[in-house]
């Protein structure tokens, strides 16, 4: 059972929210005031809080403050919780490092929708690190350097030179062979019927693409496109789809990359669901660092089209141009041109956990 903070200085509003989330299956433990909430929080670990902001003896800017300055507490997701709806408290808020904020009065679902959203999302952080490396080449071939028929098949390979822009493979085209991609970073997206994109997935060199045409048997279901000068090799589909049914390792190997696949999906899907377009940004920033970043030591930026960065992230490029300012005024990024550089990741990733 998850346990909950709540700091609340009205007695009957932290009666009724602590009824509500007893009621929906979580443990509740409630402080009058920021001083005692902070004490409780420190003591007790909850999985997550949800505080006033203006309170008697400390307010909750100023325990989150605290919280998020020790590593120990840093983690845990905050709800803010006020009767104020100004967009300079809001902003305060989210600077910090806030999660959320839902403001006075509200329905019993926004409530318990943010919190299940927040606890969700950790649950999904968790698991992240197993999941990273389902699509890395390199260390596909590494862990299958025993095997002759993958050291025969890599001979085969036929590398196809892309341009920025230009299409790798479309959507509903037949697919002819496994890509993978020796240069470059390629975009996958799908497009509704007036044409608007969105972009499904970013890879760079050593990941594979069409692999799951291949193993359905059906058209490409998105389209593929490179954002700057690609090498590409493609493994026929006759000799691929034989070392599959032949090798049971290398079958098991991309039934994984398959799930992973899916499971990626299943999680963009439920972002762009319940995710505010503040959030979406911030995560779409974060991927591609964790995709495109070659030395973790260095400060990342990369240029990404503000077209391309809206496509990513389901939303019109005006709304996006207005959140990279605000996380530009938070300190959160860095802008120049068309290139993006992120200065305090923790900022990101505190938007979005």
């Amino acid at each position: 059972m998850k346990t909950i903070l709540l700091i609340e200085d009205n007695r009957d509003l932290r009666e009724n929210i602590s009824e509500m989330l007893d009621l929906a299956g979580y443990k509740t433990e409630t402080a009058s005031n920021g001083k005692l909430g902070l004490e409780k929080a420190q003591t007790l670990m909850p999985d997550l809080i949800i505080c006033d902001v203006m309170m008697p003896v400390l307010d909750g800017f100023s325990v989150l403050r605290i919280l998020s300055n020790n590593s120990v507490t840093a983690g845990i997701p905050f709800i803010f919780l006020t009767a104020k709806a100004e967009k300079t408290d809001f902003r305060k808020g989210m600077s910090l490092g806030a999660d959320d904020y839902i403001t006075k009065p509200f329905d019993e679902s926004d409530l318990l929708n943010a919190v299940e959203l927040r606890l969700k999302k950790i649950e999904l952080a968790k698991h992240a690190e197993e999941d990273s490396a389902f699509h890395d080449f390199t260390s596909f071939f590494n862990d299958k350097e025993e095997l002759e028929e993958l050291k025969e098949l890599s001979k085969n390979f036929d590398t196809k030179e892309f341009r920025k822009k230009e299409i790798v493979f479309t959507e509903g085209s037949h697919c002819n062979g496994l890509y993978y991609i020796q240069k470059g970073k390629i975009k996958t997206y799908k497009t509704n019927d007036d044409g608007k994109e969105y972009i499904t997935g970013l890879h760079k060199e050593g990941d594979f693409l069409g692999y799951v045409a291949l193993l359905e048997n059906t058209p490409h279901t998105e389209g593929a496109e490179a954002l700057d000068e690609a090498e590409i090799s493609i493994i026929p589909k006759q000799d691929f789809l034989k070392l599959v049914y032949n090798n049971a390792e290398v079958s098991h190997k991309f039934i994984r990359m398959l799930s992973h696949n899916l499971k990626e999906k299943e999680e963009r899907l439920l972002a762009l669901a319940y995710n505010s377009v503040r959030q979406r940004v911030a995560e779409a920033l974060i991927q591609l660092q964790d995709k495109y970043q070659n030395n973790p030591k260095e400060k990342f930026s990369i240029a990404f089209t503000r077209e391309d960065l809206a496509n990513m992230v389901g939303t019109a490029t005006e709304s996006l141009i207005r959140t990279l300012s605000d996380f530009k005024e938070e300190g959160a990024i860095e802008i120049h041109g068309s290139t993006i550089g992120i200065k305090d990741k923790a900022k990101l990733e505190r938007i979005i956990a």
